[in-house]
């Protein structure tokens, strides 16, 4: 049964096209973190299959996993509640930027702009005092971060360093994942 933080359900748009369409609303997960994360890593909203399967990057093509067995130990192999323990063991976080949103589909680009609602960062990062970087899956994520949370965050929060890093997305399948790994390992291993 699925759980009330991480649903999917159909809602009718008249704002898109002159006839109404139907798009799903997609309601993200609760941060996984623990009290002294260092890094927070942020996707943009979980796709269908991960909401299907009520886990982080539940995609196979998708190489999260994959990059974070090679960097901590938790890979896709894994059952995924031990892989969480594997990254909250190594003081990373992992949450989403949009807490709620209409969107056709898996894709960022996907996503109503006009319907994004994003998590509590402000609470997040009052209650994780040690976050030293937050880490970006993806341009998708950096943009909706810069123009819905920036403007409500303040003080020394906005002085948390941030890194894009390439989407593990299949969508993003032009990079290689060689290239991929070294990008993601070189932000975090600069922060350790």
């Amino acid at each position: 049964m699925p759980q009330p933080w991480a649903t999917l359900k159909t809602v009718t748009n008249h704002r898109q096209t002159p006839g109404p369409i139907e798009m799903a609303l997609s309601v993200g997960f609760p941060s996984v973190a623990a009290t002294d994360a260092s890094i927070l890593i942020l996707g943009s909203l979980p796709g269908r299959r991960s909401l299907e399967a009520q886990e982080y990057y539940a995609q196979p093509q998708n190489c999260f996993w994959k990059i974070m067995d090679e960097l901590f130990g938790a890979g896709p192999e894994l059952p995924y509640a031990e892989r969480l323990q594997h990254l909250t063991a190594n003081r990373i976080a992992l949450w989403d930027v949009v807490a709620s949103a209409q969107r056709s589909g898996s894709l960022d680009t996907a996503i109503v702009r006009t319907s994004v609602q994003t998590n509590d960062f402000h609470g997040f990062l009052s209650r994780h005092t040690e976050i030293g970087l937050v880490c970006f899956n993806g341009v998708k994520a950096a943009e909706l971060y810069r123009r819905h949370v920036l403007p409500t965050l303040g003080g020394a929060f906005l002085t948390i360093r941030r890194e894009t890093l390439p989407s593990t997305s299949p969508a993003h399948a032009a990079m290689p994942y060689s290239d991929k790994l070294r990008r993601w390992s070189t932000a975090i291993h600069a922060t350790r």
